[in-house]
């Protein structure tokens, strides 16, 4: 059965962002980006929030067409158009590139897209994965803590009174500093 992922990379301290919105200090050297493009180029479908998927449909597009994003930048660009991607939003009218429109998390109707896809979902934005969480519909979580502490920002996991054990199911060091955690809901 396919799996839904939250994936995320967040400073020490558990911020996913700066307080202006900066993420400047995550540091993706090739090493972390071809691992992050290996693991992503195998996923069903990516699902995000609104605020994440118009960053990523901002850039990726036509980053390949850059000379200046060479490697695995460039590499990620097609990986990211072709991939089937599911924007929840209320507001956002059109999405482009292999994007379809959500307006609500739907317990079964993410049940249903996770039987279809042809691999796990990967599931980003902080809001998005919190309704997710709430719901119980996250099957693995992919932390990567970046080694940096930035003191104040938007948090990864918003203040919530519901305690969720989590079982460690493996760890990776990457040269640059960062880790990636990976976990499960305990008791699956």
């Amino acid at each position: 059965m396919n799996k839904i992922v939250y994936w995320m990379s967040m400073s020490l301290d558990g911020f996913i962002e700066g307080p202006h919105r900066n993420i400047d200090w995550h540091v993706v050297d090739d090493e972390l980006h071809r691992y992050f493009n290996d693991r992503l180029a195998g996923m069903g479908a990516m699902l995000d929030g609104r605020v994440t998927h118009q960053l990523m449909a901002d850039f990726w597009p036509t980053a390949d067409q850059d000379p200046a994003n060479a490697g695995p930048t460039a590499e990620f660009a097609p990986i990211w158009r072709d991939t089937p991607k599911y924007v929840y939003s209320r507001t956002l009218d059109h999405a482009d590139w292999n994007t379809t429109i959500v307006r609500e998390v739907v317990p079964e109707e993410v049940a249903a897209l996770k039987e279809r896809a042809d691999g796990d979902l990967a599931l980003g934005g902080a809001g998005l994965a919190a309704s997710f969480a709430a719901l119980g519909l996250i099957d693995e979580y992919r932390v990567y803590v970046q080694p940096v502490l930035i003191g104040r920002g938007k948090p990864m996991f918003p203040a919530e009174e519901t305690v969720r054990p989590l079982r460690l199911t493996g760890t990776r060091t990457f040269g640059n500093g960062v880790v990636e955690l990976r976990y499960e809901p305990a008791g699956r």
